[in-house]
């Protein structure tokens, strides 16, 4: 891994307090007609501009609710461990176009989404995922929270069919001072790092090789392999396993040895890792961070970070549709725009953008020996 570094984006302002966070331009009904736009088949180009223009002022809208979700997590999140990483990201075009065409969603509305603005915080344990959990959940320590509770999802209890764990909670933004805002949807993810090192692993699989394990539409072998991983994980967490995987410890593990060595796991994921070159700022005081990833060979496997401060969430945002303009359906690319209070924190809490898969290989190490 080489890391080059470059000067980053800024724009100052005079004072911080007076940020200027997009707000919604448009009707809700002109969002979901632009949503419908972006999932037709061959749209003109000035009608998939002006969706996409839409789309991403209504995206960009989500910034402001989600900084303010953000802070309470991360008061939160640092009151149960000292050690969580608190972060926030604006969902990526493909992501959201992918959403509203699957067809268990395609009722969908654009402004039903419920995460295109969303939190995470990365814990140690998973003991401490529910203790925070517990805050959130505890109606006398959730008194005075103005936002609502929508919708949650417990997938540690119950996880996904593909072995994603996680805790998800969507709440309603609801300001007793401006109402700007009032009615977007804000998702909050909690996770351990155990589960963040293998949901950031199928990610950096799904790149490299060209799936989308992560949307159901993976290779068998892969697919298979992180189901059971996800089990093998859980097992370490002591918690329940994935449907469909082998409930004996004895099979489950050596079914895993078996496939780590047929896929070449180990060094697969290690050349991915040796190869890529990272491109960041200099400077540390920025606040967002649009990821720029290529993995073409003719681009040299690179990253490159470009950096904002606080005040210049406009100009990230529309710099971040630039960005997946140019990419396009190119699947050697990805983009995407976060926000973190440090480049130590991103690369913790985006390791796949970094190719950084040592975490998961670690982990996965430590089973196979046990």
């Amino acid at each position: 891994m080489r890391i080059l570094y470059t000067h980053a984006l800024l724009i100052y302002s005079v004072n911080m307090a007076r940020i200027r966070w997009t707000a919604p331009e448009y009707k809700k009904s002109e969002v979901d007609s632009a949503g419908k736009v972006l999932t037709q088949q061959n749209p003109t180009t000035n009608d998939l501009e002006k969706a996409l223009t839409v789309m991403n002022n209504w995206r960009s809208a989500h910034s402001f609710p989600m900084n303010t979700f953000k802070i309470r997590l991360g008061r939160a999140a640092k009151r149960v461990d000292k050690e969580a990483l608190v972060v926030q990201r604006l969902k990526r075009v493909p992501s959201i176009i992918k959403k509203l065409k699957r067809p268990q969603t395609s009722t969908m509305k654009l402004s039903q989404m419920q995460d295109i603005g969303g939190c995470r915080a990365v814990l140690s344990d998973v003991s401490l995922v529910k203790k925070l959990y517990a805050t959130y959940s505890d109606k006398r320590q959730s008194r005075g929270l103005k936002h609502k509770k929508v919708n949650e999802k417990d997938y540690i209890k119950d996880p996904k069919p593909d072995g994603y764990r996680s805790i998800h909670l969507i709440y309603k933004y609801k300001s007793d001072k401006k109402s700007t805002y009032d009615g977007t949807l804000v998702e909050i993810q909690i996770r351990s790092k155990i589960q963040h090192a293998w949901a950031t692993a199928v990610e950096t699989v799904d790149l490299f090789t060209k799936q989308a394990i992560k949307s159901n539409e993976g290779r068998p072998e892969w697919v298979e392999f992180f189901k059971m991983v996800s089990s093998a994980f859980a097992l370490m967490e002591g918690e329940p396993t994935v449907a469909g995987t082998s409930s004996d410890p004895v099979i489950l593990k050596a079914e895993i040895a078996r496939q780590v060595d047929e896929l070449r796991v180990f060094q697969k994921m290690e050349k991915w890792t040796k190869a890529i070159t990272i491109i960041e700022p200099k400077m540390r005081e920025l606040h967002f961070f649009l990821l720029v990833l290529d993995v073409s060979e003719e681009n040299k496997e690179k990253l490159e970070i470009r950096g904002y401060l606080k005040d210049a969430e406009r100009t990230a945002t529309d710099q971040y549709l630039e960005a997946e303009k140019s990419q396009g359906h190119n699947l050697d690319k990805d983009v995407v725009l976060v926000a973190a209070d440090s480049i130590d924190e991103l690369k913790k809490a985006y390791p796949n953008y970094f190719i950084d898969t040592s975490h998961f290989l670690g982990y996965l190490k430590s089973y196979l020996a046990s």
